[in-house]
């Protein structure tokens, strides 16, 4: 059963809260501007994301205030010289984040609020947060409004000058590693989520070759009641099919598969030893099982 919420007729306060709880963990982008008397701001948008890599764009929406539909500083301040430095949010600084998300006012220095250090950037005016693992630096490209009701966004698209990323979470290979970059995402109310640990999962994407896909799986096993979409999926994901004489090698190699295969009673075991090779690494062993 499914509940099922509109626009109209559920308020906004509360289809804001549906909304952010469904579309998450969203990266977050904890912008630095510079007001017209060359005070910084620090804020954090969870509307956000990378949208081009040639050319670099990114994209942040800055919503209009709920209670009189007013713009806040960040949208002001990108109004007024386009310019903004979008710096990562991690772990070790996240509670930082959450002291520079007040309301203070438009005179108040948010790095000094927050005890973070202004770091000079290289491209723009706007300073970059010094701890923050990295940090982009962008010119506004374009501000699109979404409407003029409280809670309405602003897009805001930004053309990344430069990036600057702290070296320690740079791997031997030239990549991030996730788990020293540490970066937090936020869900709904008040839950973040930390993209480290055993929080991050490695899933093989087959970019180069044709997968066998959902289809070539038997149907016994694909509208099996105990393997998954997700264990299915290890099948699917495969570029072969089985060979005839590599089949019975692997059949007749395991014991305890003869023994399940032939107790037709048996079978939601046959289907959950099938699971057991799949989350134990086997999946090339439990595919040739299928067809056997």
């Amino acid at each position: 059963m499914f509940k099922t919420f509109e626009p109209g007729p559920t308020p906004q306060r509360d289809f804001y809260q549906y909304l952010i709880g469904c579309v998450g963990p969203r990266p977050i982008a904890f912008v630095s501007t510079i007001n017209q008397e060359g005070v910084p701001n620090l804020a954090p948008y969870s509307f956000f994301n990378a949208f081009s890599s040639n050319p670099p764009m990114v994209v942040f929406s800055s919503g209009l205030r709920g209670k009189d539909s007013s713009a806040k500083d960040t949208l002001n301040n990108v109004h007024l010289n386009g310019e903004v430095v979008i710096n990562m949010v991690n772990y070790a600084i996240v509670q930082q984040m959450a002291i520079a998300s007040v309301e203070f006012p438009p005179e108040v220095d948010e790095f000094v609020k927050s005890g973070l250090t202004p770091l000079e950037s290289t491209w723009v005016k706007p300073y970059r947060v010094a701890e923050s693992p990295a940090s982009l630096e962008c010119r506004v490209q374009e501000i699109i409004p979404l409407g003029n009701a409280g809670g309405a966004g602003h897009l805001v698209i930004c053309l990344v000058l430069g990036i600057h990323i702290r070296e320690d979470v740079i791997d031997e290979n030239h990549r991030i590693d996730p788990h020293k970059m540490d970066l937090m995402g936020r869900l709904g109310r008040s839950y973040y989520v930390r993209a480290s640990g055993q929080a991050v999962h490695t899933i093989v994407q087959p970019i180069l070759e044709q997968v066998v896909g959902f289809d070539a799986i038997p149907a016994e096993y694909r509208n099996s009641s105990v393997l998954t979409g997700s264990d299915l999926a290890h099948f699917a994901g495969l570029s072969y099919l089985p060979a005839s004489k590599d089949i019975g090698e692997h059949v007749h190699g395991d014991m305890t598969w003869q023994q399940l295969r032939q107790e037709a009673e048996r079978s939601e075991e046959l289907h959950r030893y099938l699971q057991h090779l799949v989350h134990t690494g086997r999946t090339d062993h439990a595919w040739h099982l299928m067809f056997g």
